[in-house]
């Protein structure tokens, strides 16, 4: 068959036999070639100034595209001038709204005695399959990142054990300029995964219209060929960014084969390289892939004139969308009632956050994350705090309190003095102290309620003995009555004896009570 391209593997051959010195005619035969065919490819050798080196690096499909684009280029000055447009017009077609007859169009203008639109055509799709025989999307400059994880791993060593810990390669690709990112991640797990989108949109400089990620559980919740369920999260960090999620449907290889091939050309410049090192952290991993990745990234395409970092700055990077003000944060969330004195629960920390006095009594959705708390009722946010680590901390807006607005719901302050001084008065004494030691009397409230029903559980006597010894000691809180009388203490001899741990179960009566 005409032009029909030889073997890689017997070009590699007569090519190694010519530098050894061998004649055409013995190289035509032992490789059962015509002495044509053999003078041809010597003589594109030759003139593609390479040495033995240079083709040994190169793989079978790069060489099939050196050589094939030499062959289809002819003397024919009409067809030189043509092929010479096409990596232009193969740039120009990633701008949205330009078609193949827009781009014939000024071309024939530019040159009348050009080919026709049919034949035009021909060669431009003879030639797109040459350089670029696997990816037939046309992809719109800022319309898509791609993202994938390589099937291999790396591996870091723990400095204390010596251990390998298995780690994950992560990659994402623009779809127009194929300009990728790369990083080393621990897992593939959803925290992992969305801080790995983040950066790689970090890296590029602005947000796609789209993300196309496999049917990774970190991304699709459930498959469906035509509506998948994605993870609620990763809803939540596409309208961050002003995005949206495309996951690729299952089975269909052409959906993701974009990022497939930047894993199998990243196997080769950054993957190969990495398995020779070692490395004790994820960060000096990093480094690394990232100074391999941004030789990739300079490198010129195969049969392009350019790189995918200039083909980056000089036609997508302008495509893509503004990055928002701030990053985003991976949000959960819990659900409490609050309670009467105008706090919620979050359970994760074991801190209090104020609501609305009006909220009282009401079941609210608390969604926090590294940083924040927002409390919402009915969809609608009614409070928001900067999250505290610390356990039993209480965070309140003055605003937020009953007191504030003259409001005096069941519980209130007077009615537990007034209700401590029925009792006696070195428990008025004690729980005015407690009232005076908050911000708010509300958050005093539930300490109070603790102390008072003791006096049913203990009895009157051991509970003021128990007060008096909290006063001498100045220590105003609920958890020193509790230690006083769990632990049956007649006489304290420090005041270390009152920072005994809190039990988790108080034996008292068999109920429990917590600070």
């Amino acid at each position: 068959m005409a032009n029909k391209i030889t073997d890689m593997s017997k070009i590699r051959k007569a090519i190694k036999f010519h530098l050894s010195g061998k004649s055409k005619l013995f190289i035509s035969n032992y490789l059962s070639l015509s002495r044509n065919t053999v003078k041809k490819y010597i003589s594109l050798f030759d003139s593609l100034a390479m040495n033995a080196e240079d083709i040994e690096r190169k793989t079978d499909s790069e060489l099939e595209i050196l050589f094939s684009q030499n062959i289809l280029i002819t003397p024919n000055p009409r067809l030189e001038k043509l092929y010479s447009y096409f990596p232009k017009m193969e740039r120009d077609l990633k701008k949205v709204g330009v078609t193949v007859q827009h781009l014939w169009e000024n071309y024939y203008s530019e040159n009348p005695d050009g080919l026709k639109s049919s034949q035009f055509r021909h060669h431009f799709n003879k030639w797109s399959n040459r350089v670029n025989p696997v990816m037939h999307m046309n992809h719109k400059s800022g319309d898509k990142m791609y993202v994938d994880y390589a099937g291999k791993t790396l591996s870091i060593i723990d400095k204390d054990t010596g251990e390998l810990k298995e780690i994950q390669f992560f990659v994402a690709i623009l779809g127009a300029s194929q300009y990728t990112y790369a990083e080393a991640t621990f897992s593939q797990q959803k925290e992992d995964f969305v801080t790995s989108l983040e950066n790689a949109i970090h890296f590029f400089g602005g947000t796609p219209a789209a993300i196309v990620p496999d049917n990774l559980k970190a991304a699709v919740i459930k498959s469906n060929r035509f509506e998948p369920t994605i993870n609620e999260t990763l809803v939540d960090f596409a309208e961050h960014y002003q995005t949206t999620v495309l996951p690729a449907r299952a089975y269909k290889p052409k959906d993701k084969s974009l990022v497939e091939g930047a894993v199998k050309i990243l196997y080769q410049r950054i993957y190969v390289h990495l398995k020779n090192q070692d490395f004790f952290s994820l960060e000096e991993l990093n480094d690394e892939i990232w100074r391999l990745l941004d030789i990739h990234n300079k490198k010129k395409l195969t049969s392009r004139p350019y790189s995918r970092l200039e083909l980056f700055i000089e036609d997508e990077q302008k495509e893509l969308a503004p990055l928002p003000q701030n990053r985003f944060e991976i949000k959960h969330q819990s659900f409490a009632t609050v309670m009467q004195n105008g706090h919620v629960l979050l359970s994760a920390d074991k801190n209090y956050y104020s609501v609305p006095y009006q909220y009282l009594r009401k079941k609210v959705k608390l969604l926090y994350s590294k940083t924040t708390v927002e409390i919402y009722y009915k969809y609608n946010r009614i409070a928001t705090h900067p999250r505290h680590y610390k356990p039993y901390v209480y965070t309140t807006h003055a605003e937020h309190m009953a007191s504030s607005h003259q409001f005096v719901a069941d519980w209130s302050a007077s009615k537990f003095i007034d209700w401590a001084s029925s009792i006696d008065s070195i428990i008025a004494e004690l729980i005015i102290k407690i009232i005076d030691s908050k911000n708010h009397p509300e958050q005093a409230y539930k300490s109070c309620m603790g102390i008072l029903s003791f006096e049913k559980k203990v009895g009157k006597y051991r509970l003021i003995n128990a007060c008096k010894r909290a006063l001498d000691y100045k220590i105003y809180n609920y958890k020193a009555i509790h230690n006083i009388l769990e632990n049956n203490l007649d006489s304290i001899d420090s005041e270390s004896e009152f920072d005994l741990e809190l039990p988790k179960h108080n034996n008292i009566r068999g109920k429990n009570y917590y600070k």
